[in-house]
């Protein structure tokens, strides 16, 4: 359990007493749990409170409603993700591929982000907020990447920011493991991962072309 709050998680919107991490982690973890086992229709608030062990209006304090709740809880799970060096671009790039992949199978991870997409469709705020504590947050991964990467000599140094081609190399790897794990229910094998990192190389180095 992860014993911190999401990385950009929000403030108190009053004062008094800090927050505490540990009721923050018991919430989300909570959230996750009811999640899995009643689904989006029938989590409510007040199980989540029973849950955790705290009163309802500590949820208030902290989260307006459950849509906020909710996605806070999945991006929790989102911020593990990690992108140590592992020599080479391509081993960056298939480590971390590996590592989204296994997130993705544990059932408090497929539940909650399947929930929060489905309902999103009906929700704009709710959309904003995935793009804001999910999406926005996890691109930390390609910026880290590609830095090293030019650090290495494997990627030419921009004369600039990079933000398309980020964005871009970011919505073909999330998109194409999501797909992968929970459209099609394929395994994310070692086989899969070494086609998709060289797919994404090969686009790299034709990117890379262009910009000179």
């Amino acid at each position: 359990m992860c014993s911190t709050l999401p990385r950009g998680a929000r403030t108190p919107r009053t004062g008094g007493r800090p927050r505490s991490a540990r009721a923050d982690a018991a919430i989300l973890e909570a959230t996750r749990a009811a999640l899995v086992e009643l689904g989006w229709s029938k989590l409510t608030m007040g199980d989540v409170a029973t849950r955790a062990g705290v009163a309802k209006t500590t949820l208030y304090r902290r989260w307006a409603g459950k849509n906020e709740l909710v996605v806070d809880a999945v991006a929790v799970l989102f911020d593990e993700l990690e992108l140590p060096d592992r020599g080479s671009l391509a081993d960056d790039i298939e480590g971390v591929v590996r590592q989204f992949a296994a997130l993705l199978e544990r059932p408090e991870t497929k539940t909650a982000l399947m929930a929060v997409i489905a309902e999103s469709t009906r929700d704009e705020p709710l959309r904003e907020r995935i793009r804001e504590s999910i999406v926005a947050r996890q691109k930390r991964l390609v910026l880290e990447g590609r830095r090293r990467a030019q650090a290495r000599g494997e990627l030419p140094a921009s004369a600039g920011p990079a933000t398309g081609t980020d964005d871009l190399i970011f919505d073909v790897i999330a998109g194409a493991v999501v797909h992968r794990a929970l459209v099609s229910a394929e395994p994310v094998d070692a086989q899969w991962v070494r086609r998709l990192t060289a797919l994404l190389l090969g686009g790299l180095a034709a990117a890379a072309a262009d910009a000179l």
